[in-house]
């Protein structure tokens, strides 16, 4: 036999996502016959609509298939400068916005750019599967900043004073959430531009649920209750959840010029230019009339509605309402510990195998998430499947002793 090609030390830091790992076996499942409920997708269940669709077609019909430049098309650049204005009244140029091959790849970017050996960055948890490993590709450290649920997953000064230290280097705000749904309150905000602006650090706000808010209100931005931290912070967005594009791969992000040339060198070196074709669509989505996320929104509340009510109804499953997003996070932890023909549930990777296996159900542990307690299930799917799903849920619940 061979000897195998040994790989680089940093392999040993990062592990395949496990949302998207989740979804490959429930497709491999599905495609074997079985009969598949998958609440692990992160991606909305609609279609991208049709004038954006027809922008792709057009960009390909007319030969728009060369390299661009590396940041993005400047129309596409200066159509998210307008947006913003127009949309937040905040005042950017188009040398401060990077376009990108999806929001993950803007918090790459950003992390290469930033981040490095020594330095320390704060994460609320529960977090996003992907923003440990690529601080951690940094060469930098995660620190985890526990959220509790009995406060909504809301950030508080008593434990942001806790985790952050001398080497904090920066802190990354995800609200609404990914996996909760929560968002951050105005007073929790208000810390975090305190101690930001007092110890220099650089705030990343991942914005990329920011349209999908079931409440009437406007969700607080650091950037409106502490418009001085404007340069120490970098937004990440996209048009993959707002649009439903996550197949496109446009995902951008904005800050100060410095920050971003930087990003862009990274960029040149990498990926170069996002895909010319994606870019045009995406010029149509951000430019264009911005009814399809308030639709989508729509669709989702009720379904939020329901999910919410079925898993609270569960006795031992406590569930926060999320306030954005498509997910919710319940708490199985009550369950851990039961048995199934022998097999024991010891923590949110045994439930979702659980589900998965005897109930024909995907859903993404919590341990994902940092957060173990808890099963994270996406509700952008069909009423009729979570109606099913939940059907499940509670038969498979009722066989553990």
């Amino acid at each position: 036999m061979e000897a195998q090609l040994s790989l680089a030390d940093r392999m040993k830091l990062i592990k395949p996502s496990p949302t998207l790992a989740v979804n490959a076996k429930a497709k491999a499942m599905k495609a074997a016959g079985a009969d598949i409920l998958n609440f692990s997708v992160g991606e909305p269940d609609f279609d991208t609509p049709a004038h954006v669709c027809a922008a792709g077609k057009k960009a390909i019909d007319e030969g728009f298939t060369r390299y661009t430049a590396v940041p993005g098309i400047p129309e596409l650049r200066e159509a998210i400068v307008a947006r913003y204005a127009a949309d937040r009244g905040w005042h950017y140029e188009a040398d401060q916005v990077q376009v990108c091959c999806g929001g993950k790849h803007g918090l790459y970017n950003m992390a290469q750019a930033l981040f490095g050996p020594g330095d320390e960055v704060l994460i609320p948890t529960p977090y996003w599967v992907s923003y440990p490993p690529i601080v951690l590709l940094a060469g930098a450290t995660p620190v985890f900043v526990p959220l509790d649920e009995n406060e909504n997953f809301d950030l508080t000064a008593e434990n942001l004073s806790r985790c952050a230290t001398a080497k904090t280097r920066g802190i990354i705000l995800n609200s609404p959430s990914n996996p909760t749904g929560a968002i951050f309150s105005a007073k929790a905000l208000e810390k975090v531009a305190q101690m930001a602006l007092e110890r220099g650090w650089v705030v990343i706000s991942d914005d990329i649920y920011d349209t999908i808010v079931y409440e009437e209100v406007q969700v607080p931005h650091i950037l409106d209750i502490e418009p001085k931290i404007k340069d120490q912070t970098i937004i990440l967005n996209g048009v993959s959840k707002s649009f439903a594009m996550t197949g496109w791969r446009i995902g951008y992000s904005l800050g100060p010029k410095h920050v971003i040339a930087a990003m862009n060198k990274i960029q040149s070196q990498s990926t170069s230019n996002p895909a010319s074709i994606s870019q045009k669509a995406a010029l149509a989505a951000v430019a264009g009339p911005q009814d399809f996320p308030g639709m989508m929104k729509q669709s989702f509340l009720p379904r939020r509605e329901f999910i919410v009510g079925q898993l609270t109804s569960i006795e031992g499953i406590s569930c926060v309402n999320p306030a954005g997003a498509f997910y919710v996070f319940p708490n199985f932890s009550a369950y851990y510990g039961k048995k199934f023909n022998g097999k024991v549930i010891a923590g949110s990777v045994e439930m979702s195998e659980y589900l998965l296996e005897e109930s024909f159900m995907a859903t993404v542990p919590g341990a994902a998430f940092g957060a173990d307690e808890f099963v994270r299930f996406s509700f952008a799917t069909s009423m009729s499947a979570i109606e099913e799903g939940m059907r499940r849920l509670k038969e498979a619940l009722g066989k553990l002793a």
